[in-house]
């Protein structure tokens, strides 16, 4: 038998209710329960010591005093020779047990206590030293007070309450998570989920965005493993069929075979170092403009570098090795197709930090900006068919920077050239 229920929902309404009711029941057993008990010994002990005073001046033969105290007090009084009663008293019942234990004590001889629960009144006969009964009849709540089952009918209520109000907000909470799960199902297979959108609470939009961003890398990844994989074949069928029509016609020299192997190693490489993506690295401190230096100048040591900097340039948490093979990429990306001139500009906020690198060159028009943040897409007539390149580069840097959580834009530069533009969260 299980006691935990499975559903999220069932849980969720459980881990409600459950404390909920252990704190009522406490505070009602632990003070109500006292209270009832100690209200109820105070009416006891009053109505059984107003009984005793009024048996005491029926006794004396005080009928006159007796009958304006009993009506000062709310009581009625009346002398009988003998009343029809019932055989069975109610002097053990949950209203009168605590009256008839008084009354006991203080009056010296058997007192019969009944209730008229349809009109809430309670009748005491006690009998007289002259064989007769006094009988003296007030409203029930002289001695029984229901505001403590009021209270707890109420606690009661409030649980209902909580219940009813609690139930549909649970389980729209849930329906939410029963759509990621139902998303994350069909994503899993390799399908899509028409209509699929973020909904619920904040984390569970966040939750579901983050889904829907986790499909859309690994779609990304499965196009650009199948964008290398066609790339191989055609980038490495044309250096194969040259050699093997130079090697047939026996055209073949050494330096046009070792130009061709070297044309193939360097693709080979290339696609090795995109399929294997970043090694694990630990997140240091980091500053920008002397790793841009540097790299610049080795990248591009016969261009003019301008730069703009701030005085004091923001430091951020990072993995400057990958850092370093992004904005490398970049930098020997506008040194190759730059006449003159790169440019390279900090600006930092407090919040993130942008980084545009500039170049002279002939740039990239707008409608094929796309196609160059694609792995595997060389843009020749854009660019110059003589640079060469395996075209991952801006790839390898645009995936570099997304993974710090950044984004890459291509741009018209004011140069003339292209403009890279990154931004990086701080």
């Amino acid at each position: 038998m299980r006691i935990i229920p499975r559903s999220f929902s069932a849980r969720t309404i459980l881990m409600i209710l459950v404390p909920l009711i252990i704190a009522q029941v406490i505070v009602a057993n632990a003070f109500f329960g006292n209270h009832w008990s100690r209200v109820h010994d105070t009416l006891a002990r009053t109505l059984a010591g107003e009984i005793t005073t009024m048996m005491n001046f029926i006794d004396d033969g005080d009928i006159t005093t007796t009958q304006k105290m009993a009506r000062d007090i709310g009581i009625n009084i009346s002398i009988n020779d003998k009343l029809n009663r019932p055989t069975q008293n109610d002097n053990s019942s949950r209203e009168t047990g605590k009256l008839a234990s008084e009354l006991s004590k203080r009056v010296s001889r058997p007192a019969q206590i009944y209730i008229d629960k349809g009109k809430r009144l309670v009748f005491i006969d006690v009998p007289t030293k002259d064989n007769k009964i006094a009988t003296f009849g007030t409203s029930l709540y002289r001695i029984y007070s229901t505001s403590t089952e009021v209270f707890i009918i109420w606690l009661i209520g409030s649980i209902l309450i909580v219940s009813i109000l609690a139930t549909p907000f649970i389980i729209l909470h849930t329906r939410s998570i029963r759509r990621i799960a139902r998303a994350a199902n069909r994503f899993g297979r390799g399908l899509d989920a028409p209509g699929f959108e973020p909904t619920g609470s904040k984390e569970i939009r966040e939750a579901a965005t983050s889904m829907i961003k986790m499909k859309e890398r690994l779609d990304r990844y499965n196009r650009t493993r199948t964008d290398m994989l066609n790339a191989v074949s055609h980038d490495l069928k044309s250096p194969l069929a040259r050699m093997r029509l130079a090697i047939e016609t026996n055209t073949a020299t050494n330096d046009n075979l070792i130009q061709d192997i070297d044309r193939m190693t360097e693709m080979v490489n290339g696609y090795l170092s995109f399929a294997r993506g970043e090694a694990p690295e630990i997140e240091q401190t980091t500053e920008l403009p002397p790793m841009l230096l540097r790299i610049a100048r080795d990248a591009a040591p016969d261009k003019k570098i301008i730069t703009n900097f701030p005085d004091i340039p923001a430091q951020f948490y990072a993995r400057p090795m990958a850092l370093a093979r992004a904005f490398g990429n970049i930098i020997e990306n506008a040194a190759r197709y730059a006449n003159k001139r790169i440019k390279i500009t900090e600006k930092d906020t407090p919040d993130f930090i942008e980084i545009t690198i500039e170049d002279d060159g002939i740039g990239i028009p707008d409608e094929k900006k796309p196609d160059a943040l694609r792995p595997f897409i060389r843009l020749d007539e854009a660019r110059s068919t003589s640079t060469g390149g395996t075209g991952l580069g801006l790839s390898i840097a645009k995936t570099a920077i997304e993974n710090h959580g950044g984004q890459l834009f291509l741009e018209d530069s004011e140069l003339g050239g292209l403009c890279v533009r990154i931004i990086l969260p701080i």
